[in-house]
C-alpha cells in the first residue's frame, strides 16, 4: 500500500493563519433614527416658543444620546447582580426630592435644582426599577408560585409608587404600575393574578384621589378628574382651573388643521397653553405643524415600539426580554396618555412625551431606556452569531 504525502497547504487555506470570524456589534438603526428624528422635531418645536430652552434641550440631547452610544456597549446581564443596589437608589432619591426638592408651583415637589438643571428622581427611577423589577422575576420566579411572585413585586413596585404620589406625581406613579404590569405578562404570569393586580390599581387611584384630600393631600388632582368625569359637579371656578389647559390645547391643535401654521401658530408661541414645551408640547406640534405633523411624530413612536417589541422576541435571555418589555410599557404608555390628555380624551396627569417634551430629566431618563434596548440588541446578535444563526433585522 502506497502512503499518500501530506501536501502543503494552498496558500490562503491554511486552517492555522484564518483569522477568526468576526461579530458585528452596532445599534439597532431604524430605532436610533427614530429617536434621533424625535429629538430634531423636538428642536424644531421648542424653537418656535422659546430659544433659551432650545438650547438646553439640545444639550440635554447630545448628553443623551452619548448615554445611549456608551450603555449599547454595555453588557446589560451585568446589572442583574446589581437589582438591590438599583433599588435602593432609586428609594432614596424620591426620599431626597421629598426632603429637599424645590417646589412648582406651590402645589407639587418633583426635583432637585443644580444649577440651571433640575433634576428628577421620578423620572431615573422609572429604568431603575425596570431593571430592578426584571432582575427579580428572573431570580425568584424558579422559587416561588405566580401567586407570590405577583404579590413580592407589585409590594416592591408600590413603595415608589406611594413615594411618589406623595410629591405629588400621578403620573409617574401610573408609568411604575404599567411597566411593572408588563414585565409580569411577559413572564408568563397567569392572567387571573394580572386581572386582580389590575383591579387592585384601580380601587387604589380611586381611594387616593377621593380620600387623599379629605387626609390633607392635594385636591388639585381630585378636582382635574372629577371636571374631567362630570363638570356639573364641580363649582364653575375649579372647573376653569382643572380643564384651562386642555380647552386651550384643543383649540391650538385645530388651528393647525392638516399642515400648520407654521411660524404664525400663536396659541402656544403666546403661551395661551399652560406647559407648552413639556405636558403639552403635542398641542404646539400639532398648531405649527398640522395634522401632517403630528401623524409624522406618531408613526416615529409607532417605529420604536415595533423596534422593541422585535427586540423583546430576540433577546438572548429572559432578563433582557423583560427589561425591553418594561421599557416598551413606559414608553408606549407616555406616549398614549400625554397625547390623551393633549386632545381631552383622557384627565390630566402630567405625564412627559418622551424625546419631544422639554426636560433633562425626562430625557435622559428615554435615552438611557434606548441604550438599554441597544444593548439588548447587540447582545442577542453576539448570541445569534456564535450559535451559526443570522439574526436579521
Amino acid at each position: 500500500m502506497v502512503a499518500t504525502p501530506i501536501q502543503t497547504p494552498q496558500r490562503g487555506r491554511d486552517p492555522a493563519t484564518l483569522e477568526p470570524r468576526s461579530i458585528r456589534i452596532g445599534l439597532d438603526p431604524i430605532l436610533a433614527a427614530a429617536a434621533i428624528a424625535l429629538a430634531i422635531v423636538s428642536l424644531v418645536t421648542l424653537g418656535g416658543i422659546s430659544h433659551a430652552q432650545m438650547v438646553r434641550q439640545g444639550g440635554y440631547l447630545a448628553v443623551g444620546l452619548i448615554a445611549m452610544l456608551v450603555l449599547s456597549r454595555f453588557d446589560y446581564s451585568r446589572l442583574r447582580e446589581l437589582k438591590w443596589g438599583l433599588y435602593v437608589i432609586l428609594i432614596g432619591g424620591i426620599l431626597i426630592v421629598l426632603a429637599i426638592g424645590k417646589s412648582i408651583g406651590g402645589v407639587s415637589t418633583r426635583s432637585i435644582g443644580i444649577s440651571v438643571f433640575s433634576f428628577q428622581a421620578s423620572e431615573l427611577a422609572k429604568v431603575l426599577l425596570i431593571v430592578f423589577m426584571a432582575a427579580y422575576v428572573v431570580d425568584s420566579s424558579r422559587r416561588t408560585s405566580g401567586r407570590q411572585l405577583v404579590a413580592r413585586v407589585m409590594l416592591l413596585v408600590l413603595v415608589p409608587t406611594m413615594l411618589v404620589i406623595a410629591e405629588p406625581d400621578l403620573g409617574s406613579a401610573l408609568v411604575y404600575v404599567a411597566a411593572a404590569f408588563a414585565v409580569l405578562y411577559i413572564a408568563g404570569v397567569e392572567s387571573r393574578y394580572l386581572a386582580a393586580v389590575l383591579g387592585l390599581g384601580v380601587a387604589a387611584l380611586a381611594l387616593v384621589l377621593i380620600v387623599g384630600p379629605l387626609v390633607g393631600f392635594h385636591t388639585y388632582q381630585a378636582d382635574r378628574l372629577t371636571a374631567f368625569l362630570d363638570p356639573s359637579a364641580v363649582p364653575a371656578k375649579q372647573i376653569s382651573n382643572a380643564l384651562y389647559q386642555q380647552q386651550n390645547s384643543v383649540t391650538a391643535i385645530g388651528a393647525g388643521q392638516k399642515f400648520g401654521l407654521g411660524a404664525v401658530a400663536t396659541n402656544t408661541a403666546a403661551n395661551f397653553v399652560p406647559l407648552n414645551t413639556t405636558d403639552f408640547i403635542f398641542a404646539a406640534l400639532a398648531e405649527r405643524f398640522g395634522f401632517a405633523g403630528a401623524a409624522f411624530v406618531l408613526s416615529l413612536y409607532a417605529l420604536i415600539i415595533w423596534r422593541t417589541l422585535r427586540i423583546v422576541a430576540s433577546a438572548k435571555n429572559l432578563f433582557g426580554a423583560l427589561i425591553a418589555a418594561g421599557v416598551v410599557a413606559m414608553l408606549a404608555f407616555q406616549v398614549f396618555v400625554n397625547v390623551g390628555v393633549a386632545v381631552d380624551i383622557l384627565p390630566v396627569t402630567g405625564v412627559t412625551l418622551p424625546l419631544l417634551s422639554y426636560g433633562g430629566s425626562s430625557v435622559l431618563t428615554t435615552f438611557l431606556a434606548l441604550g438599554l434596548l441597544q444593548s439588548i440588541y447587540a447582545q442577542a446578535r453576539i448570541a445569534a452569531g456564535t450559535k451559526g444563526r443570522v439574526l436579521s433585522f
